[in-house]
């Protein structure tokens, strides 16, 4: 990414892989850069997908039209930065109006590097997306946008793929470190950082957990040195098929029979220690109003989702693993893609989606109660 000054009437050039541009008003820093052309379909919580380290190198198209009317807070961060490589919306708000805001959306976009564009039909451009699938996007603005088009897509074309990015590595901590429980500690929780959100330990320490965020090559004795009651395996951005280390991280905890709960990027890679293969989906699922069906309860929950791949496993009924029987439990019922997997004989499981749900609905926030359980039925 190469970042060239301020945004303030600079032209700017969205350009798809497949030749595809849009022109638009540069819009956050002035410069280039590339990603994955994704849509989220979130009305409010743009702050938390921004910083969001799941979204690392993938441009967010944003379908809703109005963004940055709250502002930005520090207080919504879900990690220290701004995460994702680029910033598609169509009409930014020209003030922020909200009591707690602290900056605008253009201010943090502009002092953390974040090259955007605006004024484009982002509903347009989300239509595309659904017809032709994710795909590399770069988006150029001030002079590189008065550049030659074709030498523009042959940057795009230059630029790296999702599929088989290895991107834990850039996203994980690099000091483990402790989120208190809130209240009486009622278990002790080790938390695999593959690229979680602020959100999810606090989560976790309302329920009474103590939970030690480690970094994701973090080894097993390491983690079991701790003496915790369970381990939990966080979202996170890339390709699944890759975290060989991560998968064979979590299939030594599920050989001990300790409590293994995942979200996200941990459900893919329960997927793969239970034997299945992962798949990138054409054009993911991101955004907080997505409908999961519960299996065994028949009850449909609207959830926040931001994947991009999915877990190919067989549905109806238990399905054998190297650690005994498991099932799907969850559905997403726009698609029919895997949401969530439950392990039989062992004490673990995971779903697709984000149950802390920050920015938003909570309607799955009972998951980590169901967490809690699982370690105090093996205690």
């Amino acid at each position: 990414m190469t970042v060239i000054g301020s945004s303030v009437s600079q032209p700017a050039v969205l350009v798809l892989e497949d030749g595809r541009m849009l022109a638009g008003d540069a819009y956050g820093a002035v410069g280039t850069t590339f990603g994955e052309a994704v849509f989220s379909t979130a009305m409010t919580g743009y702050q938390e997908t921004l910083t969001d380290p799941s979204y690392h190198r993938q441009v967010v198209v944003m379908t809703a039209p109005h963004v940055g009317n709250t502002g930005m807070n520090t207080e919504d961060e879900e990690s220290g930065r701004i995460w994702v490589a680029g910033y598609v919306v169509r009409d930014p708000a020209r003030i922020a109006s909200n009591w707690r805001a602290q900056r605008t959306l253009d201010h943090d976009l502009n002092d953390q590097g974040i090259v955007g564009i605006s004024g484009i039909d982002t509903r347009a451009l989300t239509r595309h997306l659904r017809d032709r699938g994710a795909m590399r996007v770069g988006i150029f603005s001030g002079d590189a946008a008065r550049e030659d088009a074709t030498a523009l897509l042959a940057q795009v074309h230059a630029s790296p793929v999702m599929a088989g990015a290895d991107l834990t590595a850039d996203v994980t901590t690099t000091q483990p470190y402790v989120v208190p429980a809130i209240g009486e500690r009622r278990f002790r929780v080790a938390a695999v950082d593959l690229g979680i959100k602020a959100m999810t330990p606090h989560r976790m320490a309302q329920r009474g957990m103590e939970v030690h965020v480690v970094p994701a090559q973090t080894s097993a004795d390491d983690i079991r040195a701790l003496g915790v009651d369970g381990v939990f395996f966080s979202n996170g951005p890339g390709d699944p098929a890759t975290a060989d280390d991560a998968v064979a991280l979590m299939s030594q905890f599920l050989s001990d029979r300790i409590p293994v709960f995942g979200i996200c990027f941990g459900n893919q890679i329960m997927g793969r220690a239970l034997g299945l293969s992962t798949y990138k989906l054409r054009f993911g699922h991101r955004g907080i109003n997505q409908p999961v069906k519960d299996l065994a309860t028949g009850r449909v929950a609207i959830t926040a989702h931001n994947h991009g791949f999915a877990v190919d496993a067989p549905r109806g009924g238990v399905f054998d693993s190297a650690f005994g029987k498991a099932q799907v439990s969850h559905v997403c019922l726009n698609d029919d893609v895997v949401e969530g997997l439950r392990c039989v004989d062992v004490p673990a499981f995971s779903v697709q989606y984000h149950p802390e749900a920050a920015a938003g609905p909570h309607d799955s926030a009972g998951l980590f109660e169901d967490f809690a359980t699982l370690m105090s039925g093996v205690r």
